[in-house]
């Protein structure tokens, strides 16, 4: 299957790229998405060797920081059954998981975050699902060509 292309978002005082690059293999589990559509995705589209735009949300200045990959594609989030989890719910079963999660390994940090406002004032990411009105997901799609504008516009390696 070919490399796909999708956007996550984070609030940095929850967890940061910092944080991802603290952790000791620079990677972490995506835990705690509990939105059914971004559920969906993490469950049935997203897949091992996508690339990630690491999101920065909820913050004073909302920016892409960087870059991940996907080193393990959908499985259940086991945090939705530990009942000392913020993330639990009483309602998942173990047998017939309701939520999901995956893999992500930091690839790059941008040395310059690019702000949701620059996102916004390119005419070639007017279609970007982040841009689009009302688009809350924590977890969305985006085009390698929108992906590869973020990376021009941090001067990032491709």
């Amino acid at each position: 299957m070919a490399v796909q292309y999708w956007l996550m978002k984070t609030e940095p005082g929850t967890y940061s790229i910092d944080d991802l690059a603290r952790e000791s293999d620079l990677t972490t589990c995506w835990e705690g998405v509990r939105n059914y559509q971004a559920r969906n995705i993490l469950r049935d589209d997203i897949q091992e060797d996508d690339c990630v735009l690491f999101y920065h949300s909820a913050c004073k200045e909302p920016a892409v920081v960087g870059t991940a990959i996907v080193t393990r594609g959908g499985y259940p989030d086991k945090f939705a059954f530990d009942q000392r989890s913020k993330y639990y719910d009483k309602k998942s079963d173990p047998d017939a998981p309701t939520w999901y999660m995956v893999d992500v390994k930091l690839d790059q940090k941008f040395d310059q975050p690019v702000t949701l406002k620059e996102l916004r004032a390119t005419p070639s990411l007017e279609g970007m699902v982040l841009l689009q009105k009302g688009s809350r997901l924590s977890v969305q799609p985006v085009k390698k060509k929108e992906f590869n504008a973020v990376l021009k516009m941090a001067k990032a390696k491709k």
